[in-house]
């Protein structure tokens, strides 16, 4: 095969965005920079938009936990029909093989 199976968690993906903000602020603290007015204004709108980044990131985490959650609670509350809705699809997939 020619890619890796690379196993992401969400943990990991929250750390590198929150990782990124704390780089992206740390390059944007260099006081001497606030000498050019266009690089202040730049400063500015690009905090605003990592906090906002931020925030999107964890509700996306968060709704991504509870789709998890969600599914995980039919599946098993619900077994019988999420076994044939995999048998369905799998009959589906296997006459678009063979047809071929």
């Amino acid at each position: 095969m020619f890619f890796k199976k690379h196993q992401v968690s969400l943990s990991d993906v929250k750390g590198d965005v929150d990782k990124l903000v704390d780089d992206v602020r740390s390059l944007l603290s260099v006081k001497e920079l606030d000498a050019i007015p266009e690089i202040k204004r730049i400063r500015e709108r690009m905090d605003e938009g990592m906090g906002i980044a931020k925030d999107s990131a964890a509700r996306a985490i968060a709704q991504t936990k509870h789709t998890a959650a969600c599914t995980d609670k039919y599946a098993h509350d619900e077994p019988w029909r999420f076994a044939g809705a995999a048998l369905a699809i799998g009959v589906v997939l296997g006459y678009a093989v063979c047809r071929r």
